[in-house]
């Protein structure tokens, strides 16, 4: 009898299956790359009513002539990804890498359903979705300290990305050829996973501001986190270089998607 695992790396190992990977992964690219572009514009005072997040991206897409092309392309790709993730979670040896692998398939899932609800114009917005729950939260028993944790989470969520930038850790599952390109991820990937670190930080630390003022509105996911910082001192700097890293990020995706060995 075969066994899951077997099956897994079987399926795995199809030419199709393989392609479409790596259109998942240029799927994140694109993502992040309009998330970029998006703060770029808001930090330069042209933001408009776009957000800077996931659903903002994708609404940006759909927006433009062919752009609902590109996000239907986009949902095949997070959907491939995701059931990767499910392989690789097959696959995978230990029980903290199995967590780590479906965690990300769960994340490619439901930014699939987000796509899918835009492409087909239900739209979404998530801003509004995040402070939603944090007022639901915020009116149960104990709902204060639990979003806390929540706001924590993602702030260490936020580290890990920044640990992983400034160790170069990401890199050791990237399985890059030796080539020209291995140089250029890497470094995209260096930049991307810091800046992407602060983002989530701020992002976090917003999350536990609205738990401590017991002020839902003040949790606005990565949009209302990018910006505030146009509200601080030099918040625009900061916020353009974040804005550069998150297309670094994107573009690290995209790279990525081309070079790695599946």
């Amino acid at each position: 009898m075969t066994s899951p695992t077997s099956a897994a790396r079987r399926v795995e190992r199809i030419p199709a299956v393989r392609v479409l990977a790596r259109v998942g992964n240029a799927a994140i690219g694109i993502l992040h790359i309009l998330i970029g572009a998006i703060a770029l514009a808001v930090a330069f005072g042209a933001g408009g009513s776009g957000d800077a997040d996931q659903s903002g991206a994708l609404q940006a897409l759909v927006d433009v002539p062919g752009g609902l092309f590109v996000v239907w392309a986009v949902i095949v790709g997070l959907i491939a990804l995701a059931l990767w993730q499910i392989l690789q979670t097959v696959v995978a040896h230990k029980a903290g890498t199995r967590v780590v692998e479906i965690s990300k398939g769960v994340v490619y899932a439901v930014l699939a359903v987000t796509a899918i609800s835009i492409a087909s114009g239900g739209g979404s917005n998530s801003s509004a979705t995040e402070k939603s729950a944090s007022s639901k939260l915020l009116a149960i028993p104990g709902g204060v300290f639990l979003l806390a944790a929540i706001g924590l989470a993602i702030v260490g969520v936020g580290i890990g990305f920044l640990v992983n930038g400034i160790t170069h850790k990401f890199e050791r599952g990237l399985r890059l050829p030796p080539n020209a390109l291995a140089g250029i991820t890497t470094t995209l990937g260096r930049v991307g996973y810091i800046s992407k670190g602060v983002a989530l930080g701020i992002v976090g630390g917003l999350v536990v501001y609205a738990a401590i003022t017991v002020d839902p509105s003040k949790a606005g996911g990565l949009d209302g986190a990018l910006k505030s910082l146009t509200q601080l001192p030099f918040g625009v700097f900061l916020l353009i270089l974040i804005a550069i890293g998150l297309i670094a990020y994107g573009l690290f995706w995209c790279v990525r998607a081309v070079a790695i060995r599946l």
